[in-house]
């Protein structure tokens, strides 16, 4: 099991450390995932515009600068030749995409990976709370600071979006806040380390969440008196089978009376 400092929501060092959860911090470090994973974050933020022209592409050049021979000179084609001055150039760039992919499970484990690191390290701290009431950059530094990273880069992620602590956080060039869920690999090895709200590991459930499973309970129980109804139509329906059953003796009746011709023949 591995733990991490935890933090009151003033900076405070609580007694009792933050036991992470064993099903991301097991302590698993794939070092060749990781260099996949950042290798890709960085060729997708490439923009891929870069363009130069061709010797085809300049104009120009439509003629000999001067005769084949009889000059002393080397023979010429075309003044927008790469060699000559104002011409095109060889093996120009074009416009490309540099995206590339990566398959789900290997970005999950290069995430994994990246957040294994920063525990291992102790450079992961867990804060109870990120409560700002309002954007306050000097607010955000002071906690930073009783936290132990001053100096360092951090990356500060949240327990769903937390617009306050963004904001307190702009103006800070060597920090950043993102929710947990979000963070990509090459986002947690940009920081030097990481301040992780306590509800995005699954700690304490906070307000919001707590109102959030409310209405769920009282959906649940609607579906279980609907399923009474059935049953009562079926009683209902039992009367009418009974009708067919009244009516057989009368058609003995009527075989009795076509019986009584036969015997006044007999006579």
């Amino acid at each position: 099991m591995i733990e991490a400092p935890l933090f009151s929501s003033a900076g405070a060092r609580l007694k009792t450390p933050f036991a992470l959860p064993a099903e991301t911090f097991d302590g698993t470090v794939h070092q060749p995932v990781l260099h996949e994973a950042v290798k890709v974050y960085m060729n997708n933020q490439r923009q891929g515009t870069q363009k130069a022209k061709t010797r085809a592409e300049v104009s120009g050049g439509n003629q000999k600068p001067w005769k084949q021979k009889g000059t002393g000179r080397a023979r010429q084609g075309t003044t927008r030749a790469p060699h000559w001055r104002g011409g095109g150039v060889a093996f120009a760039p074009t416009p490309r995409d540099w995206r590339t992919g990566i398959p789900k499970k290997v970005r999950q484990l290069a995430r994994k990976s990246a957040l294994n690191a920063r525990a291992a390290d102790g450079l992961l701290a867990v804060v109870e709370r990120l409560d700002f009431a309002a954007p306050k950059t000097s607010q955000m530094t002071a906690l930073l600071d009783k936290l132990g990273f001053e100096g360092r880069k951090v990356l500060v992620l949240t327990h769903g979006i937390n617009s306050a602590a963004y904001l307190s956080a702009r103006n800070l060039p060597r920090a950043g806040v993102l929710p947990y869920a979000e963070a990509s690999a090459y986002d947690i090895l940009w920081a030097d380390a990481l301040v992780v709200e306590q509800g995005a590991l699954g700690g304490e459930a906070t307000a919001a969440s707590a109102e959030a499973v409310a209405p769920k309970r009282v959906k649940a129980a609607k579906p279980k008196a609907v399923k009474a109804k059935p049953a009562a139509a079926k009683k209902k329906a039992a009367p009418k089978a009974k009708a067919p059953k009244v009516k057989a003796p009368k058609a003995g009746a009527r075989r009795s009376t076509k019986a009584a011709p036969k015997k006044k023949g007999s006579e």
